[in-house]
C-alpha cells in the first residue's frame, strides 16, 4: 500500500520484508547482479535464483531499484538513498507504533532486556549532545 506523496514531495515506496533483505545486500555490497543478492539472502534463508530475480524485477517496476542493462550480466541499484529509506520507515514506524513518541520509543528501547551498557551510554551521549545544541 502506497500512500499520496504532499504537494512538492515525492512518492514514497514501503518495501515488503523480503525487499528490504534486497535492499540491505545492495547497501553492503554496492550495486550487483541478481546472484550476488541470493548467495547473501541464501545466508540467512533459502531463496533460490528464479524467485530472487521475480522479486528484484518487482523493485524495478515499483521504482525501488534501477537495472543496468548495458552489460551481458544486469546490474541491480538501489534508486532511494539508504539513509533516507531507513529515516520513512523509522517516522512510519514510530508514528504507527508510538502516536509519533519519540520519547515513549526511546523508554522502551532504553527498558529493553536487550539493550547493553553500551548502547545505553550511545543514546545519553546523544540525548546530551542534542540537549547541547539548543
Amino acid at each position: 500500500m502506497m500512500n499520496q506523496p504532499k504537494a512538492g514531495e515525492t512518492k514514497k515506496i514501503e518495501p515488503t520484508k523480503s525487499e528490504l533483505e534486497i535492499l540491505k545486500v545492495l547497501w553492503e555490497h554496492g550495486p550487483s547482479p541478481v546472484r550476488l543478492v541470493m548467495e547473501e539472502i541464501n545466508k540467512i534463508r533459502e531463496l533460490n535464483y528464479t524467485a530472487t530475480l521475480k522479486l528484484m524485477q518487482l523493485m524495478v517496476d515499483k521504482g525501488i531499484l534501477k537495472r543496468d542493462e548495458s552489460k551481458m550480466q544486469h546490474i541491480y541499484h538501489v534508486v532511494e538513498d539508504e539513509n533516507k529509506t531507513r529515516e520513512y520507515l523509522l517516522d512510519k514506524f514510530l508514528d504507527n507504533l508510538y502516536n509519533g513518541s519519540a520519547a515513549s520509543l526511546m523508554m522502551q528501547l532504553a527498558g529493553n532486556k536487550k539493550t547493553s551498557k553500551e548502547d545505553l551510554k550511545k543514546m545519553r551521549d546523544l540525548l546530551d549532545r542534542l540537549e547541547n545544541e539548543e
